[in-house]
Protein backbone atom coordinates (compact mmCIF):
# COMPACT_ATOMS: atom_id res chain seq x y z
CA UNK A 1 0.00 0.00 0.00
CA UNK A 2 1.30 3.77 -0.62
CA UNK A 3 0.50 6.63 1.16
CA UNK A 4 0.15 9.98 -0.86
CA UNK A 5 0.34 13.36 1.11
CA UNK A 6 -0.21 16.08 -0.04
CA UNK A 7 0.93 19.42 2.61
CA UNK A 8 -1.50 22.82 2.61
CA UNK A 9 -3.57 24.68 5.29
CA UNK A 10 -6.84 23.63 6.10
CA UNK A 11 -9.91 25.88 5.38
CA UNK A 12 -11.75 27.52 2.85
CA UNK A 13 -9.15 30.76 3.12
CA UNK A 14 -6.36 28.73 2.18
CA UNK A 15 -7.56 26.65 -0.63
CA UNK A 16 -6.06 28.19 -3.50
CA UNK A 17 -2.85 29.31 -2.32
CA UNK A 18 0.75 28.70 -3.49
CA UNK A 19 1.32 26.52 -0.14
CA UNK A 20 -1.90 24.58 -0.94
CA UNK A 21 -0.70 22.73 -4.07
CA UNK A 22 -0.36 19.57 -2.75
CA UNK A 23 -3.51 19.51 -1.68
CA UNK A 24 -4.57 20.05 -5.51
CA UNK A 25 -2.33 17.32 -6.26
CA UNK A 26 -4.58 15.07 -4.65
CA UNK A 27 -7.46 16.57 -5.43
CA UNK A 28 -6.22 15.47 -9.70
CA UNK A 29 -5.14 12.01 -8.19
CA UNK A 30 -8.45 11.58 -6.59
CA UNK A 31 -10.58 12.99 -10.03
CA UNK A 32 -8.13 10.57 -12.32
CA UNK A 33 -8.82 7.70 -10.04
CA UNK A 34 -12.03 8.05 -8.72
CA UNK A 35 -11.58 8.21 -4.96
CA UNK A 36 -13.69 9.98 -2.40
CA UNK A 37 -12.64 11.66 0.30
CA UNK A 38 -13.41 11.43 4.00
CA UNK A 39 -12.95 13.97 6.82
CA UNK A 40 -11.57 12.80 9.73
CA UNK A 41 -10.26 14.20 12.85
CA UNK A 42 -6.86 15.44 11.75
CA UNK A 43 -7.17 14.55 7.97
CA UNK A 44 -9.03 13.74 4.86
CA UNK A 45 -8.36 10.53 3.27
CA UNK A 46 -9.30 8.61 0.55
CA UNK A 47 -8.92 5.13 -0.34
CA UNK A 48 -8.03 3.68 -3.95
CA UNK A 49 -5.63 2.01 -6.17
CA UNK A 50 -3.69 3.44 -9.42
CA UNK A 51 -4.04 0.22 -11.65
CA UNK A 52 -3.58 -2.65 -9.71
CA UNK A 53 -1.68 -0.81 -6.51
CA UNK A 54 -3.61 0.26 -3.35
CA UNK A 55 -3.60 3.89 -2.13
CA UNK A 56 -4.32 6.56 0.92
CA UNK A 57 -5.12 9.90 -0.16
CA UNK A 58 -3.93 11.87 2.98
CA UNK A 59 -4.50 15.93 3.02
CA UNK A 60 -3.47 16.73 7.03
CA UNK A 61 -6.76 19.08 8.25
CA UNK A 62 -3.80 20.20 10.48
CA UNK A 63 -1.63 23.75 9.73
CA UNK A 64 1.32 23.34 7.87
CA UNK A 65 3.81 22.85 10.48
CA UNK A 66 1.71 20.08 12.35
CA UNK A 67 1.33 18.13 9.33
CA UNK A 68 3.83 15.28 10.49
CA UNK A 69 1.55 14.39 13.50
CA UNK A 70 -1.61 13.63 11.36
CA UNK A 71 0.95 11.35 8.44
CA UNK A 72 2.38 9.29 11.37
CA UNK A 73 -0.93 8.57 12.79
CA UNK A 74 -2.11 7.49 9.47
CA UNK A 75 1.26 5.29 8.35
CA UNK A 76 1.04 3.73 12.09
CA UNK A 77 -2.76 2.92 11.58
CA UNK A 78 -2.57 1.04 8.04
CA UNK A 79 1.58 0.00 8.78
CA UNK A 80 2.82 1.11 5.79
CA UNK A 81 6.29 2.01 5.58
CA UNK A 82 7.88 5.49 4.91
CA UNK A 83 9.66 4.22 1.72
CA UNK A 84 5.49 4.01 0.46
CA UNK A 85 5.23 7.50 1.45
CA UNK A 86 4.75 10.19 -1.30
CA UNK A 87 4.91 13.99 0.22
CA UNK A 88 4.18 16.13 -2.29
CA UNK A 89 4.55 19.84 -1.44
CA UNK A 90 5.39 23.69 -2.65
CA UNK A 91 9.09 24.38 -2.91
CA UNK A 92 9.51 28.88 -2.66
CA UNK A 93 13.15 28.53 -4.20
CA UNK A 94 11.96 26.43 -7.35
CA UNK A 95 10.67 28.54 -10.72
CA UNK A 96 7.01 28.03 -10.98
CA UNK A 97 5.40 24.92 -12.10
CA UNK A 98 9.13 23.20 -12.19
CA UNK A 99 9.29 19.52 -10.34
CA UNK A 100 11.47 17.93 -8.44
CA UNK A 101 11.42 14.27 -7.22
CA UNK A 102 13.83 13.39 -4.28
CA UNK A 103 14.33 9.51 -1.94
CA UNK A 104 15.65 11.61 0.64
CA UNK A 105 16.75 14.73 2.24
CA UNK A 106 16.15 17.71 4.67
CA UNK A 107 13.39 19.53 5.17
CA UNK A 108 15.07 22.39 2.80
CA UNK A 109 13.50 24.86 5.58
CA UNK A 110 9.75 24.00 4.57
CA UNK A 111 7.64 23.47 8.04
CA UNK A 112 5.50 21.05 6.94
CA UNK A 113 8.42 18.99 5.59
CA UNK A 114 10.27 19.55 9.10
CA UNK A 115 7.18 18.18 10.74
CA UNK A 116 7.12 15.09 9.16
CA UNK A 117 11.00 14.17 9.79
CA UNK A 118 10.14 15.21 13.65
CA UNK A 119 7.28 13.05 13.80
CA UNK A 120 8.85 9.58 11.38
CA UNK A 121 12.42 10.23 12.98
CA UNK A 122 13.03 9.56 9.49
CA UNK A 123 14.16 11.58 6.31
CA UNK A 124 13.98 8.53 4.25
CA UNK A 125 10.50 9.07 2.13
CA UNK A 126 9.48 10.09 -0.80
CA UNK A 127 9.73 13.49 -1.87
CA UNK A 128 7.78 15.38 -5.10
CA UNK A 129 8.15 19.54 -5.27
CA UNK A 130 6.46 22.23 -7.11
CA UNK A 131 8.05 25.59 -7.53
CA UNK A 132 5.94 28.00 -6.73
CA UNK A 133 8.71 30.61 -7.56
CA UNK A 134 8.97 33.51 -5.19
CA UNK A 135 8.45 37.50 -5.65
CA UNK A 136 11.31 39.79 -4.52
CA UNK A 137 10.25 42.26 -1.84
CA UNK A 138 7.62 40.11 -0.10
CA UNK A 139 8.15 37.70 3.13
CA UNK A 140 8.28 33.76 2.09
CA UNK A 141 5.32 33.73 4.99
CA UNK A 142 2.94 35.76 2.76
CA UNK A 143 4.06 34.99 -0.41
CA UNK A 144 3.33 31.20 -0.16
CA UNK A 145 -0.09 32.36 1.42
CA UNK A 146 -1.05 34.19 -1.97
CA UNK A 147 -3.03 32.97 -5.00
CA UNK A 148 -0.96 31.92 -8.45
CA UNK A 149 -1.62 35.04 -10.68
CA UNK A 150 -3.54 34.63 -14.44
CA UNK A 151 -0.22 33.90 -16.15
CA UNK A 152 0.45 31.26 -13.39
CA UNK A 153 -2.63 28.95 -13.54
CA UNK A 154 -1.93 27.28 -16.80
CA UNK A 155 2.06 26.77 -15.66
CA UNK A 156 0.54 25.46 -12.19
CA UNK A 157 -2.45 23.14 -14.23
CA UNK A 158 -0.08 21.52 -16.39
CA UNK A 159 2.37 20.85 -13.38
CA UNK A 160 -0.20 19.16 -11.29
CA UNK A 161 -1.13 16.91 -14.35
CA UNK A 162 2.60 16.03 -14.55
CA UNK A 163 2.97 15.59 -10.91
CA UNK A 164 -0.24 12.90 -10.86
CA UNK A 165 1.65 11.41 -14.04
CA UNK A 166 5.02 11.17 -11.86
CA UNK A 167 3.13 9.55 -9.17
CA UNK A 168 1.76 6.67 -11.16
CA UNK A 169 5.69 6.60 -12.39
CA UNK A 170 6.97 6.54 -9.12
CA UNK A 171 4.04 3.86 -7.39
CA UNK A 172 4.70 1.49 -10.55
CA UNK A 173 7.93 1.67 -11.69
CA UNK A 174 10.08 2.95 -9.22
CA UNK A 175 11.29 6.18 -7.64
CA UNK A 176 14.75 6.25 -10.20
CA UNK A 177 12.71 6.28 -13.25
CA UNK A 178 10.84 9.11 -11.95
CA UNK A 179 13.35 10.89 -11.13
CA UNK A 180 15.28 10.11 -14.33
CA UNK A 181 12.07 11.00 -16.36
CA UNK A 182 10.96 14.13 -14.56
CA UNK A 183 13.80 15.87 -12.84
Amino acid sequence: MWLIAGLGNPGRKYSKTRHNIGFMVLDEVAHRYNIEFTDKKEYRIGKGFIEDKQILLVAPLLYMNLSGIAINNVLKKYTIQTQNLIVVYDDLDMETGKIRIRKTGSSGGHKGVESIISNLGSKDFIRVKIGIGREPGVPAEKYVLSKFNKDEITIIKDSINTVVDAIVTIINEGVDKAMNFYN
